[in-house]
Order: C-alpha cells, then sequence, then structure tokens
C-alpha cells in the first residue's frame, strides 16, 4: 500500500482565527514594536504592491537556493489561510513562484506568500487577490530537484519563524509573532494605540515636545538634571 510522507505535516497548532482578525486590526509596526522590537523580517521583503496585506499562521518552508520543488509540495498540503513562509536564502538570481503558483494558492485558499527569494510574472500578480511578499523579481524560473524541509522551523530575513506562528505583513514590510505570545503583544498593540492618540492629541494642541524626551536625554548624559528642552 502506498503511503504519504506528508500527511502530518500540516497538522501542528496555529493561531486562531479570532486572534488573526484582531490582528489585522493593527499595522505591522505596530505589533513590532510592543513584541519588543523583535520579529521584523529584512527590509528586502516587501509587497508586490503597497495596498497588499498578510495575516495568518506560518507554514514554514526551507528549500535550496533556485529550487522550488518543495515550495510545490507546502502548496499542496497547506491548510486554508496559511501563510507560506520560504526560506529560499535570499535568492534573487531565479524566481522561486509566478503566475501558476499563485493561481493554485487562491485556489486553495491559502492566506498568502511571504518568500526569501524573487517573484516573476509580477505584472499579473499585482492583481492577484493573494497578498505577496517576496525579495526580488527575476524573469529565470527555477529548477525542482532538491530537497527541503517542510512544517518545521526556519530563519528567514533574519527571523526564526515556527509553524502556526502569527505573520502579519503591510507597506512597512512583515513581522512574525511567536503564537504563545500572541494574546500579550495584541493587549499591548491596543495599549499602544491608546497612548499614541494621546500623544497626537497633545500635538495638535501645541505640546511639540514629548513629555519623556527630558528624562531620555539626562539618562545618555546630553543634557544635565537642570537642564530641559521645554
Amino acid at each position: 500500500m502506498k503511503t504519504n510522507r506528508f500527511n502530518d505535516v500540516a497538522s501542528f497548532e496555529r493561531v486562531t482565527p479570532e486572534q488573526i482578525e484582531r490582528a489585522r486590526e493593527f499595522q505591522a509596526a505596530v505589533l513590532c514594536d510592543v513584541a519588543g522590537r523583535r520579529g521584523a523580517l529584512h527590509g528586502d521583503i516587501q509587497p508586490l504592491t503597497q495596498s497588499m496585506v498578510v495575516a495568518g499562521p506560518a507554514f514554514p518552508v526551507e528549500v535550496r537556493p533556485g529550487d522550488n520543488l518543495m515550495f510545490h509540495v507546502a502548496l499542496a498540503v497547506a491548510k486554508p489561510g496559511d501563510v507560506i513562509v520560504v526560506d529560499g536564502k535570499g535568492y534573487q538570481s531565479g524566481a522561486l513562484f509566478g503566475e501558476l503558483m499563485v493561481t493554485q494558492a487562491v485556489a486553495a485558499k491559502l492566506g498568502g506568500f511571504v518568500v526569501d527569494g524573487a517573484a516573476r510574472d509580477v505584472a499579473t500578480l499585482r492583481d492577484s487577490a493573494l497578498p505577496i511578499f517576496a525579495n526580488g523579481r527575476n524573469p529565470a524560473g527555477p529548477t525542482k530537484g532538491l530537497d527541503g524541509r517542510l512544517g518545521v522551523p526556519v530563519s528567514i530575513g533574519g527571523v526564526s519563524v515556527e509553524p502556526g506562528d502569527l505573520v502579519i505583513g503591510d507597506c512597512d514590510g512583515v513581522v512574525v509573532i511567536p503564537r504563545a505570545d500572541v494574546d500579550k503583544v495584541l493587549k499591548a498593540a491596543e495599549q499602544k494605540l491608546e497612548a499614541e492618540a494621546q500623544r497626537l492629541a497633545e500635538i495638535r494642541e501645541g505640546l511639540l515636545v514629548s513629555p519623556w524626551l527630558d528624562d531620555a536625554l539626562r539618562a545618555a548624559g546630553v543634557i544635565g538634571a537642570d537642564e530641559t528642552l521645554a
């Protein structure tokens, strides 16, 4: 009897739909700040259009540079809503995906692509319903003959990504929040928005120097204890 070694690769625990919807209320920058300014992928990984927003559980994939065999396997086994996060080693001398794979992802109701590698067919992909983040573009196609890894922790853009972690991305870039930290980070994000709204109101009222700035300057030894900017 034939067996499928990939039957269980997508069975990991994920952030919940409720957590994902709450996360969509916040900019990636806000979530990154309250997560300790950690989790932001390097700035080369950007959306194909500025309006693309991704939010969902990470389905990590590691491929060999220039080869997308395991990326195709991930497309076949990922669950609806999953964001396929590909450690492509930053390879830019050929594309790891294009129109065909994105069309398949849309049909499978996946949540998006975040790829440390290049895309192609960009003129078409810009109009896709799938949020797509990549580190560049190249017309050359990939090979499909090398092994990789699925559904295990990977490192992409300088960040460790575990299966089921929260992936959130917008025009500023992509942030990954560990699944165990999501509720704490979302609560902190709400508090940060409240504080920022208060500060915006103060600026409009003419309070142009941030209240914390004097203390920070004294701590850094820039001004003395009896000096002030105000």
